[in-house]
Parts: structure tokens; sequence; C-alpha cells
């Protein structure tokens, strides 16, 4: 079963960034971008194809990211290549498109994949209203019922819960959590703390509710399912990455390559449909990564196109060029702290 579920892990993560990367890779082709190598996978080289177009196909040894090697991504790197032909060269508007084009085809590739999930399986729904309260459980014991809709966690007010549970990792709860309920048009509140449980060698929080999901099926449906799932996805992985900067959330609560492998061999057993949605909330999650402001990112990329922009003027090369570099340096040793973490909790 674990072989399944490492070629899985690889096949998804391929699909992933083979998507991501062939936006920046077409977009670049498209525009006149002088193209090296567009490679699958990170490290050693372990199959490698030279085109007609004179660029390097290659598939590398981890299949952990991937990238398109173009010339003059930041300033002008090569003797040998035509100066229109330099993506620091090309017009501001293709630039910005090259560098967005990969985050954009990894969402249309999750609105594609929610769609047909919806459309094969029917829609569900993120309404934060509680479908069944379990018996003697900590919700049972302060009074949450069937039908309540949750409002808000500590304060921090939602309407879907797919944002609602990123609260519950938040460490303002110091194990009591105070949820804001709508029952019968009444707001009420209740302190709830969670009974803990053992499994698999890690402590887990319990409330006892079990939400509820169903929503209608049909076409037009499954059409704002695609929608709603997607922002909400979008507006989750927003809250987690402020409560990372605001101190709210632990780094021991993200998850590395092991990690998100550990996730495709659970949801193996769950079948074909919850692959699917894996899948589309990856490729969100790395859709929306890419996208932030940082250096090393394609968003950092552009936050420095904006501000050049502003200026009127170029930003110095070799500044962007440090700052891309402590960036990705940055990301590395992060990547490592998750992945050590990830290895310990298998033991």
């Amino acid at each position: 079963m674990w072989i399944l579920s490492l070629l899985l892990f690889i096949l998804i993560l391929g699909i992933i960034i083979l998507v991501h990367e062939f936006g920046h890779f077409i977009w670049a082709k498209t525009c006149g971008v002088y193209i090296y190598e567009f490679s699958i996978g990170m490290g050693p080289v372990i199959f490698s194809h030279k085109g007609k177009d004179g660029i390097y196909y290659n598939i590398r040894a981890f299949p952990i990211g991937g990238f398109v090697q173009m010339a003059g991504e930041i300033y002008e790197d090569d003797s040998e290549i035509k100066k229109e032909k330099f993506l620091c060269n090309r017009p501001w508007y293709q630039r910005l498109v090259i560098l967005v084009a990969g985050v954009m085809n990894n969402f249309i590739l999750a609105l594609v994949l929610l769609f047909v999930m919806a459309l094969i399986w029917g829609p569900t729904s993120s309404n934060p209203t509680i479908l069944d309260v379990q018996e003697g459980s900590a919700a049972m014991e302060v009074g949450l019922q069937d039908g309540d809709k949750i409002t808000a966690i500590n304060g921090h007010h939602f309407d879907s819960w797919d944002v609602g549970q990123i609260y519950l990792y938040y460490k303002d709860a110091d194990g009591v959590y105070e949820f804001e309920i709508e029952r019968n048009g009444e707001t009420k509140t209740f302190e709830i703390t969670p009974k803990t449980v053992e499994e698999d060698g890690e402590e887990r929080k319990v409330f006892g509710i079990q939400m509820d999901n169903t929503a209608p099926k049909g076409f037009l449906q499954s059409i704002g399912f695609v929608f709603r799932k997607f922002w909400d996805v979008i507006c989750s992985m927003a809250v987690t990455v402020w409560g990372l900067i605001s101190g709210q959330v632990s780094v021991s609560n993200l998850s590395g390559p092991v990690g998100i492998y550990q996730v495709v061999d659970q949801s193996v057993q769950y079948g074909i449909q919850q692959l699917i949605y894996i899948t589309a909330f990856l490729s969100i999650n790395v859709g929306f990564i890419n996208i932030l402001p940082f250096p090393a990112f394609d968003g950092g990329h552009v936050f420095f196109m904006i501000i050049e922009k502003i200026k009127g003027s170029k930003i110095n090369a070799k500044f962007e060029n440090v700052c891309t570099m402590i960036g990705f340096a940055l990301l590395m040793l992060l990547m490592v702290v998750i992945t050590i973490q990830d290895i310990l909790r298998l033991f």
C-alpha cells in the first residue's frame, strides 16, 4: 500500500508542479523570452532531452519543485543572447503575465478538479452549521445543539467552516474556546474545553460536533460550489499565514513533503474523490503561497515590479538578486525544519 501512496504522492505533486511551470514556460515562449531549461523536480538530473527549440526538458531526482530557467530573470546574464530575449528587457505587462501565469494555472487546475468532483459526487457545503452533537461530548455538556450555526471562535468571525477550523489552532484559545453561535435568530456564547484523546501517539482535541456538509446537487449548484470552495480555501490560507506572522499559529502546525505524503496515504483509503480534492487543495495552496510578496516566490518578483512601476525606474539588479537568494535560503531552512517535524511525528 505504501508503494501506491508514494506513486500517487509523486504523481499529484508532479501534476501540480508541471501545470505551474508550464504556465511560466508557455507565456515566456509566447513573449519571445529565451529559455534554457524546463525542469520538473529538484536535485540531480535523472532524465534530459534537448528539444528542437534548443530547450533542455529535464526530470530531476526529488519531486518537491520545478523551474523554468529563463535568460535575464533579474538582469542581463548571457552575452550570447539577444537583448530583446532577456526577461528583464521585455515590456512590463509581459513580465507580469509570465510571472503570474504559474499561479493562474494552479488555480485553473483546482477549479476544474473541484467542478469534476462536484458533478460526479455532488457538491458539499462548508456552512458552519452543526449537524450532530455527540452524546456525552464537550459540546453537549455546555449546551450546544443540532442546528446551531457557529459564527465566531474566540472573537474571530467567519461564514465558512473551512476558515473556522483554522481558528481552532490559534494560540489565543489557551485550552478554552469561546464559540459564538446563532440559534433561532439569537446570538449565544458558549465556553468549551475540548476533551483530549490520543491517536497514533498524538494528542487530539475533540469537541464532539459534526458539521452539516450536505448541499443540493445539480450543474448550477456545482458551479457555485467550485467558486465558493475555492474562495474558502484561499481565505483559510490567508488566515493561516496571518496566524504565522502574528504568532498565533505555530510552525509545528505546518506540513512539508513528508506530511503531504501522509495525507495522500490516508486519502487512498477514501478513494478517488478524496484524492481529487487533495490535488485541488494542494494546487490552490501552491498558487497562493507562490503569489505572496516574499523573495524567491513569484509574488516577490511581482512585488519588485510594482515598486519599479511606482518609481518609474528599475530596481537595482544586485539588490533584487541578493533579496531573492536570502529568501530562497530562508525558504529552504523552513522546509528542513518542517520536514524534521514531519519525520519526528512518524515515531
